[in-house]
């Protein structure tokens, strides 16, 4: 054995100074995208005009403003220090549903808009390149433009009220969900979809019978998420006059009314939390359902 070992010495040795350069190697890769990464920081940073002494001279401006916004809570007049904290409670509770109100409208229209493009925009099912590309790019549009540009488009088109908030939430959901229904249909098993189209079925036949059917759960799941954001977005609609608290919000900071920005904050907070804890849920016995089956 002593001398099988011996002839196989030269090998092993070979092996193990492949391995050391090989390894020798990575690290040199590694160390380089670490500097090509941090030079291109550097460059962002410059690039961005950032002045890390201007933010470290500031810093403590932050954690002032908060502290400014906090009410005064005494254990004695507890009852009566949280009433004059929370004097608009029930304005602000309307404007809150309000505002999920407009985010849940906002998103079921923006996901039947994504859901009725995206099948023309998936590379799989597409039967016109030039629709596939339209489509891409008109989805590319409706995503890329910033909710509260679309927002404040639509005040001056509409007038102040819900309805521009709705719109414009409406229109960047169908851009997202497009993209992401698109990208789950590409992922499909693509035997239902031929064994459909040998049999003679038309396209929105095969769509119905082949590809929903694979897909639902996940649509269901992405729609689920995306009302979670669009209740943050719709959230600062207000900003512009698009309804919901936001406009109470904006007004609170405007005119430092510290301890109203610190009460509605909180019942954005309270109720975003809500939202996620309940579309989590919802997000997962989708999912389950799906793997079940």
């Amino acid at each position: 054995m002593t001398l099988a070992i011996d002839r196989n010495a030269p090998a092993i040795a070979a092996h193990a100074d492949r391995y050391r350069r090989q390894m020798a190697a990575r690290r040199l890769r590694t160390l380089l995208g670490a500097l090509v990464f941090l030079a291109c920081v550097v460059l962002a940073a410059f690039g961005a005009e950032v002045d890390p002494a201007k933010f470290a001279q500031n810093l403590w401006r932050f954690p002032k403003y908060i502290y400014e916004t906090l009410p005064t809570l005494r254990l004695s007049s507890l009852g009566a220090d949280l009433a004059e904290w929370y004097w608009g409670l029930k304005g602000w509770l309307k404007l809150l549903w309000q505002t999920v109100l407009i985010a849940y409208v906002g998103t079921v229209l923006g996901a039947a808009g994504g859901f009725l493009l995206c099948f023309t925009a998936a590379a799989n099912l597409g039967r016109s390149a030039w629709a596939r590309w339209a489509t891409r790019r008109f989805l590319e549009f409706c995503r890329t433009v910033p909710e509260i540009v679309f927002a404040l488009i639509f005040v001056i088109a509409f007038g102040l009220g819900p309805l521009p908030g709705v719109l414009a939430i409406a229109i960047h959901t169908m851009g997202a969900m497009g993209k992401l229904f698109s990208e789950v249909v590409e992922n499909i098993d693509m035997k239902p979809v031929d064994g459909l189209t040998a049999t003679g079925a038309g396209w929105w036949q095969t769509i119905r019978f082949a590809v929903v059917p694979q897909v639902l759960s996940n649509f269901a799941s992405y729609a689920l998420l995306r009302f979670e954001i669009n209740v943050r977005g719709a959230s600062i609609m207000g900003f512009v006059g698009a309804g919901g608290i936001g406009q109470d919000l904006i007004e609170a900071i405007r005119k430092f009314y510290f301890t109203d920005v610190s009460a509605i904050l909180l019942l954005i907070i309270v109720t975003v939390m809500l939202i996620d804890f309940a579309t989590e849920r919802l997000r997962h016995a989708l999912l389950s359902l799906e793997h079940g089956k």
